[in-house]
């Protein structure tokens, strides 16, 4: 890969996950914190209109509003399609960005703690990722493919990451979650940093990959009313194993619902509060350990 020369860091994709926002607002007022010797920064505030009213979005989730075909569309006129293509304009065109890494900050109301979210496995985004967990054991990183179809902002650009910070609830700033995504931040620019100068040691890594295999959607009536929650035993046990046979959900009359895949599986955005509209309860991940080698 060719040096970093230009990173956006894009905060309020989602109006309620005030940690972003806050960040990207201290970074504006305080510009040295991010400044770096080799490449642009250039920060965003991804949904004004929405962080204004502290909603994830106004019309639409903005962070589905990326596919290639619905930003050359002119009739899609939503706030957040609009918006979708003025970002497009910014850091884009998508098959010709002007930036080469963005970080996209995000909060969960799941217990995610300190995660990554990568959209392929390109050498320089494990590399990076390992490095990361490396500093900081308690960063996990998630592998959700992302190609130039993807609708999420991340896909602007071939080295995407999303910093995903839980829990914390909808807008609410935790000031214990603001500091450690501050930190992570720092450490990716001075990651970078090095990068470009060449000053990266040469060593073997080992990097725990939690790959996106589906998700599982709440039990529903015929109306797609929700009769069941989260059971007790799995709530706040993101990346901890699931095995077959063991409770996910929970009846409102006190009936255990028992995972019925044929492996075991490490759930992630366990009972995610955004998520509920999307049909999703569970996101399943497969655990793998990658060995990374360069020179």
């Amino acid at each position: 890969m060719n040096k970093i020369n230009h990173v956006a860091i894009v905060g309020a994709t989602h109006g309620n996950e005030f940690t972003g926002a806050y960040l990207i607002k201290k970074f504006e007022q305080y510009p040295h914190l991010i400044q770096r010797s080799s490449f642009r920064i250039q920060t965003l505030l991804a949904n004004p209109e929405a962080f204004k009213v502290g909603r994830r979005y106004i019309d639409k989730d903005l962070n589905r509003c990326f596919l290639n075909q619905d930003l050359q569309k002119l009739t899609l006129s939503s706030y957040e399609d609009i918006r979708a293509k003025a970002i497009n304009q910014i850091l884009g065109p998508k098959d010709n960005p002007q930036v080469d890494v963005i970080l996209d900050l995000h909060t969960t109301t799941a217990n995610m703690g300190l995660s990554i979210i990568i959209g392929n496995q390109h050498p320089f985004c494990l590399q990076l990722s390992a490095y990361l967990s490396e500093i900081n054991p308690l960063v996990k990183v998630c592998l959700t493919t992302t190609d130039l179809d993807s609708s999420l902002l991340k896909s602007l650009c071939q080295y995407g990451f999303v910093i995903e910070v839980g829990p914390v609830a909808q807008g609410v700033l935790n000031a214990d979650l603001f500091f450690k995504t501050e930190r992570l931040i720092y450490t990716i620019l001075d990651y970078l940093e090095a990068y470009n100068k060449n000053s990266i040691s040469s060593v073997n890594h080992r990097l725990t990959l939690y790959q996106n295999i589906g998700t599982i959607d709440y039990p529903r009536n015929k109306l797609g009313e929700i009769q069941a929650m989260i059971h007790p035993q799995l709530q706040f046990r993101d990346y901890e194993p699931l095995h077959p046979g063991e409770p996910i959900f929970l009846s409102f009359d006190g009936q255990e619902i028992t995972y019925e895949g044929e492996s075991t599986v490490y759930p992630i955005f366990i009972n995610e509060a955004a998520y509920y509209e999307k049909g999703i309860a569970i996101c399943l991940t497969q655990k793998q350990e990658v060995t990374l080698n360069w020179e």
